[in-house]
């Protein structure tokens, strides 16, 4: 009786122990700002152990990753978060994915300037955290392995708008860019994002990181076009990737034909895209522009993905 006790015991712990190894955990969990509303954590992901970390001797940049969920909700480190996560960090990259404050949770819709201004509101304090989590990798991150000027900031949905907004902010030195004048991410990463300026069409005084963009054509929630407002203007990829090759900036941009917002969601399913990017574009340098239409029936469509955006701020 005591030898079977004492067998199960084992197998409960051998279980116990290989469910853990299957839970994709970050190395750190560290508190980057306080807000009078709230603290704000970052959780740091290593390399997988074995993993190639650099190329040709230069270190592979750190993913710095903003979550999406229309400014009202979301989570730093959900599971198909945490399933991207793994590989990168298997390819050889370090990830950092942090919090930023909601700033249109429990505001309703209305065809109005108050939404408008909300909204406004909402990308400017989540930029302003972005900037914060970044201040704290420039002045912590060496203690974790992470060089702060090789950071290549990414975002999905609202958090692409995120990652998108922070970089014109650095490219114009705005006054609400607090980084050093020296400093600029390696490269944006943008699923499903768009940008706002309320001078007109955006342009930059100088010219931004190397960027890759995925968007679908048929986008209800955050638009693959443009819309203006007056001299407000908030543009997906089309104006932006229109933008860039006039420009002559160094851009990658994947337009998903027939696709709506599931684009934001597919990280994982894009990673080749992605790595091809960081490795080329980013690491070494290169000019390598892409501008194609894909047409990928095999891409999941969840049922959120068909959402007008009204329905996010009812």
């Amino acid at each position: 009786m005591k030898k079977s006790i004492l067998l199960l015991v084992c197998a409960a712990i051998a279980i116990a122990a290989a469910a853990q190894e299957r839970v994709f955990l970050p190395s750190g969990e560290f508190k980057f700002a306080e807000r009078d509303t709230c603290s704000l954590w970052l959780d740091i992901w290593n390399p997988t152990p074995g993993s190639v970390t650099s190329i040709g001797g230069q270190q592979k940049p750190t993913v710095l990753f903003v979550f999406g969920g229309g400014f009202v909700g979301g989570e730093r480190n959900n599971g198909y978060q945490r399933q991207w996560f793994k590989r990168l960090c298997d390819e050889g990259y370090h990830v950092v994915a942090i919090d930023y404050r909601l700033g249109l949770k429990g505001v309703s819709w209305e065809f109005s300037m108050k939404f408008l201004h909300a909204v406004e509101h909402a990308i400017d304090i989540a930029v302003e955290d972005l900037f914060s989590a970044t201040l704290w990798l420039i002045e912590h991150g060496a203690e974790y392995g992470i060089d702060a000027n090789n950071l290549v900031v990414s975002g999905s949905s609202a958090g692409a708008i995120t990652a998108l907004q922070a970089e014109y902010e650095i490219a114009n030195r705005t006054k609400r860019c607090p980084l050093p004048t020296t400093f600029n991410y390696a490269g944006v990463m943008a699923f499903s994002g768009a940008l706002y300026s309320h001078e007109g069409g955006p342009y930059y005084k100088t010219e931004p990181c190397p960027t890759l963009l995925f968007h679908g054509t048929e986008d209800k929630i955050v638009t693959y076009k443009k819309m203006k407002m007056g001299r407000r203007f908030f543009g997906g990829l089309d104006p932006l990737a229109k933008m860039y090759k006039k420009k002559g900036y160094n851009y990658n941009a994947y337009r998903f034909t027939g696709h709506g917002h599931e684009i934001a969601s597919a990280m994982t399913r894009l990673i080749h895209e992605e790595l091809r990017f960081m490795e080329t574009n980013v690491m070494r340098g290169k000019k390598r522009i892409v501008d194609t239409l894909v047409d990928d029936p095999d891409i999941e469509i969840p049922d959120w993905a068909s959402m007008d955006f009204r329905a996010i701020y009812k």
